[in-house]
């Protein structure tokens, strides 16, 4: 029998009970306009940068192999929220926000506010900015505990 000591301190359980308590919070204030927290994320990456980019380049921002980003990305292209094309490389793919996948993520704006207030509001502002600041040690610790995750990332830029 699996002690339950080990899932009440497993860094991989607990952080990913904690991304599906978010993710379930952003999609509920996302839900008036179709859109998912993980595509949300997609097309708020894509604005930010405000160029085209490689897929890789997307992936590695987002912490996401290319397999799961390009499955992510689908329903976004067959929508058109997201252009796909071949970059001078035809093996890349360059990714870019459509005219209206901006008009998307600008609606999108304040539900994601809304969420995202009632989360900081209930655990406090300071506990929240020391979260993001812990969030990033977690990312690069787990990124120098796999070492071939990290060459991957780099490969794709």
């Amino acid at each position: 029998m699996a002690d339950p000591m080990h899932l009440a301190a497993c860094t991989c359980f607990n952080l990913r009970k904690a991304a599906r308590a978010v993710t379930q919070a952003h999609e509920a204030a996302l839900a008036p306009i179709g859109l998912k927290a993980t595509q949300f994320s997609v097309l708020t990456v894509l604005s930010l940068i405000g160029r085209p980019m490689p897929l890789g380049r997307a992936a590695e921002i987002m912490v996401m192999d290319r397999t799961t980003l390009t499955r992510n990305l689908k329903p976004l292209v067959a929508a058109g929220l997201v252009s796909s094309t071949r970059g001078e490389d035809r093996r890349e793919r360059v990714l870019a926000l459509t005219d209206e996948g901006r008009a998307l993520v600008e609606r999108a704006q304040p539900l994601w506010r809304t969420a995202q207030a009632a989360i900081v509001d209930h655990i406090g502002a300071e506990r929240w900015t020391r979260m993001l600041g812990d969030l990033d040690h977690v990312v690069a610790a787990a990124r120098s505990a796999n070492p071939a995750a990290a060459d991957e990332a780099h490969a794709t830029g």
